[in-house]
């Protein structure tokens, strides 16, 4: 994520391609009780050359344990692959947290590793990214978490659709 240089502006026309980018994630069970999971990305344009994100390593942008759980992420995929962070978050869940709070974990881990890589943290000591996690436990419950407030995520319980405010552990910057 290194285009354009903080010192120069973005022209108009380039815009549309920075802001429509985005990773989607699903975690399902079906009615047997076995989990599935997939996540997309578009990815980032004007990437570097060669770069792969979370999406595609097992562990980082998606996992699936069908005796346990399953998770998966949008955000910046660097973060999540130095901490493997889906597996994670199921690895969480089998210690016994709820899906939420195992997402919440997971992101607290990202957020102590981000402290030793001073040019992703703002002025305030915090990562100037933001990463989301959301789960499924084998029983059906479910759960996301955020670095930053104001994220949603839908859901479907077998009967209706609704978004769903995300737990967070800081406010989001004005």
């Amino acid at each position: 994520n290194w285009f354009p240089p903080k010192s120069e502006r973005l022209a108009d026309e380039l815009k549309p391609y920075i802001a429509s980018y985005g990773t989607i994630n699903c975690v399902a069970i079906d009615a047997k009780g076995d989990l599935a999971g997939v996540t997309t990305t578009s990815g980032l344009a004007f990437k570097l050359s060669g770069r792969v994100g979370d999406s595609p390593i097992i562990g980082a942008g998606l996992y699936v344990d069908n005796e346990v759980g399953a998770a998966g992420s949008t955000g910046r995929g660097e973060a999540n692959i130095l901490n493997c962070g889906s597996f994670s978050v199921v690895e969480f869940m089998r210690r016994g947290l709820s899906p939420e709070q195992a997402c919440l974990e997971a992101l607290k881990r990202i957020v102590k590793t981000t402290a030793y890589q001073p040019h992703l943290l703002g002025a305030d000591g915090r990562p100037n990214f933001g990463l989301s996690f959301y789960a499924l436990d084998k029983k059906g419950a479910y759960g996301s978490a955020s670095i930053y407030s104001g994220h949603t995520f839908a859901v479907h319980d077998g009967a209706a659709n609704r978004l769903v405010d995300s737990p967070y552990l800081f406010p989001r910057r004005d």
